[in-house]
């Protein structure tokens, strides 16, 4: 490996200011962002609501020239063409991939297996759209010899985020920076948390979709982006019109466990692209503003609160059993007595971590589980993949955005 460490770099890119942001030394970035999504600079946030976002300028000449995309915590970053091989950890990241036509280009993940299997619950309703992740290196915590083996044309992960292992330095992530490719992501917008002290000055909040943009400008992609961001334009549109009164909504509260010993439970309205599929709906949270996400509850707790309904995480896998879920909660004294089992209000939901396709899935998702006067009834989900649901109650186009996707609309 040494070798090839000291080598001329293959690929010729513009470094993207990552030694300078990881010391701190680069200004608070600003602009604007949708979604009720926050600006940061440092430990101080400002929280901004726009319709539009903003995307600063990318430039770019002829096909086979050099272009540049800017996003923080990167700064700007110089790519030669189109990457055609993709390092990603999360899988927000490797979901713009696959909904810009690139999820085969995705050579690693986090839990691949797992995001495969899920992912395929969904994408089994877009006629002629496949996906497979199976069997991907798993990169929860990746090393900088795998990276140099995998040798990938852009590492779609963020800098920052990489850096908050624990494990690499800021020295390691300029060497694959520079020796293999560069690094594009953001991922403490996924709540709007604090990077390392080293970054907070560099980082800046984006909405999902916002995000998303960007990524869509490193595979050159822009159109794409424009089709799928006005089904979500019109999906946000339809949903907003016919949202009943602020005090006819239900209270709400998404759970995720895997034994229910310990249950983790998050709040529906956090800032953030983690609930992009949940803000838009206006769910009054269960347990209150001051309700830190995340937190352990247990029966008694969560009875305390009493949501109207509650939303079980991960609830759409093909190894989760959703009937055996209901039953912790029908066959406990307390847990019995909260409304949302009470009224069978007990609802699957996907992933957190979605890319814009899912987030298409799970806004129509939503909206039906908690509006099924507004929106039509989602039927009492056990298993299998995402239901077929009537063509004139579905909420988006499925053959357009497949459309997009395989480049054929």
């Amino acid at each position: 490996m040494a070798d090839k460490e000291q080598s001329a770099t293959r690929r010729t890119y513009l470094k993207s200011g990552l030694a300078v942001a990881a010391g701190g030394l680069i200004a608070g970035c600003t602009g604007n962002s949708g979604e009720g999504t926050t600006t940061k600079s440092g430990s101080n946030a400002t929280a901004t609501s726009t319709s539009e976002s903003t995307t600063e300028a990318t430039t770019e000449s002829s096909d086979g020239d050099s272009y540049t995309v800017s996003m923080a915590p990167m700064g700007d970053v110089e790519f030669d063409g189109v990457p055609e091989t993709v390092f990603t950890r999360l899988t927000h990241h490797a979901g713009m991939a696959f909904a810009l036509g690139h999820g085969d280009a995705v050579n690693s993940m986090h839990a691949p297996d797992y995001y495969d299997a899920l992912w395929n619950q969904f994408v089994v309703r877009l006629d002629g759209v496949s996906l497979d992740w199976s069997g991907l290196y798993s990169s929860w915590e990746p090393t900088k010899e795998k990276l140099y083996e995998l040798d990938s044309d852009v590492h779609l992960a963020d800098p920052a985020n990489v850096a908050a292992l624990g494990s690499w330095s800021s020295a390691d992530l300029e060497e694959i920076e520079q020796n293999v490719s560069p690094w594009f992501g953001n991922t403490f917008s996924d709540r709007n948390r604090s990077p390392p002290s080293e970054w907070a000055d560099a980082y800046q909040f984006y909405g999902l979709w916002e995000i998303f943009e960007k990524v869509a400008q490193v595979f050159k992609a822009e159109a794409k982006y424009e089709a799928l961001a006005s089904i979500h334009d019109d999906l946000l549109q339809t949903i907003s019109s016919n949202l009943p009164a602020e005090e006819d909504r239900p209270t709400a509260v998404m759970l995720a466990s895997r034994d229910f010993e310990t249950i983790y439970a998050y709040d529906a309205n956090q800032p953030g692209y983690l609930t992009a599929h949940m803000r838009p709906l206006g769910v009054e949270s269960a347990f209150g503003d001051d309700f830190e996400s995340g937190s352990t509850v247990d029966f008694e707790t969560l009875l305390e609160a009493d949501p109207d309904v509650i939303f079980s995480l991960g609830g759409m896998h093909p190894t989760t059993d959703m009937v055996a879920t209901r039953a912790m909660f029908t066959d406990d004294p307390v847990g019995s007595e909260i409304s949302a089992v009470k009224n069978g209000r007990i609802h699957a939901q996907g992933a957190r971590y979605q890319g814009p396709i899912l987030n298409l899935f799970q806004l129509e998702m939503t909206a039906k589980q908690l509006y099924p006067e507004q929106f039509g009834a989602w039927p009492t989900y056990e298993k299998g993949p995402y239901p077929e649901i009537p063509e004139d109650e579905q909420l988006f186009d499925r053959q357009r955005v497949a459309d997009i996707i395989n480049g054929t609309n």
